[in-house]
């Protein structure tokens, strides 16, 4: 199928099978290997790229349903040579130690404090009539479809919530 795919604000006319998920779009015909293909299953994250903003695991999208959708990987979080303020986070306080799920942690961190700033309750939110307050438990919940092997969680947490607050 021919399609038009909008990928960090650039137009790609491309030819994909109906049965091509976005991460094998993404990564076999694109070149853009910052989405990872870690369970292939949806179950850890590390494929996670934001498509109109929302965060989605780009291993169970079918690239077919996304024409004229604009999707942002972690190629295209960076302004030139100025890293997004949640990349320099992440360099800061170490938010990383192989890195490989942490394009997937960045975009589901971009994604999950848009949900926040928009009023999203989050299962942990005390009062769902409230405005939510973005503390460590807030966003250990909201990041909890992206997984580390590593176990960089602390500082996961803290650079998103340097960022965040």
């Amino acid at each position: 199928m021919d399609l038009r795919l909008s990928i960090n604000r650039e137009q790609y006319p491309i030819t994909v099978d109906t049965r091509e998920t976005l991460l094998d779009t993404l990564r076999e015909q694109l070149d853009l290997t910052g989405a990872k293909k870690g369970c292939d299953h949806g179950q850890c994250g590390a494929c996670t790229v934001l498509l109109d903003g929302r965060r989605i695991k780009s291993c169970l999208a079918l690239t077919v349903t996304l024409d004229d959708r604009e999707i942002t990987t972690v190629e295209g979080l960076a302004d030139g040579d100025t890293p997004h303020p949640l990349q320099a986070g992440f360099i800061e306080h170490d938010a990383f130690q192989c890195g490989y799920c942490t394009p997937g942690q960045l975009c589901s961190a971009i994604g999950m404090l848009a949900e926040f700033e928009a009023g999203w309750p989050s299962v942990v939110t005390p009062d769902v009539n409230a405005e939510p307050e973005l503390d460590d438990g807030e966003i250990r919940e909201r990041m909890s479809g992206n997984l580390c092997r590593c176990g960089a969680y602390g500082n996961i947490v803290t650079a998103i919530g340097q960022v965040g607050r």
